[in-house]
């Protein structure tokens, strides 16, 4: 059963880089301790479809207000994607799908795989309080900008759903496991991933008993 999305947090609990705090981000040389990922592959029909419908079956919880009712399911996004192409490519076809079911792309904002903090996108992607966050990426350009978002930010990985390229225990342990708990996905295939506690689980389309991947040192 999907996890129930949270409210977002009020502008005042918003997480602060404090300039003489440890950078979030990892270092060149242990990134690479992790071997190189694949590039993106182009996403597929089945992919993109079982991403929507874990958004649209993902109930959203909502501050109460006296003229706001609790919509069941997000109907704002923002879209994230790193720059190449087949991540570009798979976030303009989750937008316009999207805007399809009648619901709003609050912004699509796109990053480098190197940067210097990733702070600048990290504010882009969080502005706006969508009810949910969606990202097409290279896993090292992801692992750091989520590692900017979870130390700077009010970004939620329990509200965040990714293409393919994201389901992988390696890069689970190179952004930290606090990092994307309860982050989920679609594989290319149409079935669907999730992280919890470090293990990315997957699920066919089919719904056959989930696999455990384990993450590295496991």
């Amino acid at each position: 059963m999907p996890t129930p999305m949270n409210a977002p947090s009020p502008a005042s609990s918003h997480r602060s880089h404090h300039p003489t705090a440890p950078s979030p981000l990892l270092p060149p040389h242990e990134a690479a301790t992790y071997g190189p990922f694949p590039s993106p592959p182009p996403h597929t029909d089945a992919e993109l479809d079982a991403l929507l419908g874990l958004l649209t079956a993902t109930p959203h919880t909502s501050t109460a207000t006296p003229h706001r009712s609790t919509p069941p399911t997000p109907a704002t996004v923002t879209v994230g994607h790193s720059r190449d192409a087949a991540s570009h490519s798979a976030a303009a076809a989750f937008a316009k799908a999207w805007r399809k079911t009648g619901r709003t792309v609050l912004a699509v904002v796109d990053w480098p795989e190197h940067a210097a903090s990733w702070l600048r996108p990290a504010h882009r992607f969080t502005a706006g309080q969508p009810d949910a966050w969606v990202v097409a990426a290279a896993p090292l350009g992801w692992a750091q900008m989520s590692r900017r978002l979870h130390h700077s930010t009010d970004w939620e990985p329990a509200r965040t759903f990714g293409f393919a390229s994201l389901g992988h225990s390696r890069l689970a342990a190179l952004a930290g496991p606090p990092t994307r708990e309860g982050m989920r996905g679609a594989t290319a295939g149409g079935g669907t991933w999730a992280i919890a506690r470090g293990w990315v689980t997957t699920t066919t389309r089919h719904e056959t008993p989930p696999v455990h991947e384990a993450p590295p040192g496991i």
